[in-house]
């Protein structure tokens, strides 16, 4: 199924073949060995896994082909499935953005898997839910703003990638934030560095990024001020990573079934079922795609469904791989075991900003 847009047509069935023919093969080494897919991530912005969630008038953006997208690759592979969230995101700030410079010279190769890059909003995003401090500073020099301090995890990022950023500006007219797209040169005060060792996800070329009085130009500002900016975007950032959990979940679900042959006489004893976790899944797909048709809403009352739907999608997610990980007993507890791998990853969904506490705590604050 092919579906097209103003950038780039989304070929799902393209996007299918590559996943099993170029990502399987290397999703152990991904995972075992740190690789980052990045012909993987190139071939699938090719087939236009990045293209169709941008573009057009708010009316007509539709998320959906960019979730399933997402979704397709990560039933093999959370780790590409993240990169190609992180990917999106980058797309999804400027697109929704004025910048037409950015939009010009930047978004094309962005949506065609040509130029890649992350979201650098982690930070951000806890700042605002008062979870801890915003990591950047910046003063506002002629021509733009001169940024430095040190941001931790940023995925998806290597020399010469590009990324979101939102920093503290101290002014005349009193404190304010202010969202912009960085490059990660490291010829003008960007230095990134690797310094963790996840129990899954290391593939995803994850780093800090330490900031030495970066100059960032008005041309790279998206949001400033930064809040009435991240109101317009913050539905579609969470509800993008739905699709790490859509692929999550369908895989343990196909896991559960492939042992029914020869472990179905003891499995039936096992409390959960895979139609059981099939039949909340068609539900959480159903009100994802539902809610992608409308992500400029800006409504309290969609962004409540958003953060349940993604509060779902990650603890359905780790619901899933751990019965999986049961059904498949000792065959999925082995060093190579599909199981155990997809259970580490799963953790991950429930993890990543906003994760499972933080997305409790918004939904409380409505």
């Amino acid at each position: 199924m092919t579906i097209a847009t103003t950038l780039t047509p989304c070929d799902l069935d393209a996007i299918a073949a590559l996943a099993k023919s170029d990502l399987a093969p290397i999703a152990r080494k991904i995972d075992e060995e740190r690789v980052y897919p990045e012909a993987v991530l190139r071939a699938m912005g090719g087939a236009g896994a990045y293209g169709t969630h941008i573009g057009g008038t708010d009316a007509a953006v539709d998320l959906g082909p960019a979730i399933l997208s997402m979704a397709k690759a990560s039933e093999t592979c959370l780790s590409t499935g993240f990169c190609m969230w992180c990917q999106d995101a980058l797309a999804w700030y400027i697109a929704s953005s004025d910048n037409d410079w950015l939009k010009t010279n930047l978004l094309p190769g962005i949506a065609k898997g040509e130029i890649l890059g992350g979201t650098g909003m982690s930070n951000p995003m806890k700042s605002i839910a008062e979870i801890e401090p915003l990591r950047l500073k910046g003063t506002r020099v002629e021509g733009g703003y001169s940024v430095k301090g040190l941001l931790p995890w940023v995925s998806n990022l290597s020399e010469g990638g590009y990324f979101g950023v939102m920093f503290g500006v101290e002014g005349d007219g009193g404190p304010r934030t202010v969202m912009a797209i960085a490059h990660a040169d490291a010829g003008k005060g960007v230095k990134l560095k690797l310094d963790h060792d996840f129990v899954a996800m290391g593939g995803t070329a994850t780093v800090n990024v330490q900031f030495r009085d970066v100059f960032i130009p008005d041309e790279y500002v998206i949001g400033d001020p930064a809040p009435a900016f991240i109101k317009r975007i913050r539905a579609g950032f969470v509800l993008l990573q739905c699709g790490m959990a859509a692929g999550m979940i369908r895989s343990a679900i196909d896991q559960m079934e492939q042992v029914k042959g020869p472990l179905g006489h003891v499995n039936q004893y096992l409390e959960r079922q895979p139609e059981d976790i099939e039949a909340e899944y068609d539900a959480l797909v159903a009100e994802v795609l539902a809610l992608a048709r409308t992500p400029y809403d800006d409504t309290d009352a969609l962004w409540k469904r958003v953060l349940q739907a993604r509060l779902k999608g990650g603890e359905l997610a780790v619901e899933a791989a751990h019965y999986a990980m049961l059904h498949c007993g000792a065959r999925g507890y082995v060093s190579q075991g599909a199981a155990q791998r997809r259970l580490r990853e799963a953790y991950f969904v429930a993890i990543v900003t906003p994760a499972t506490k933080h997305l409790r705590k918004m939904i409380a604050a409505l």
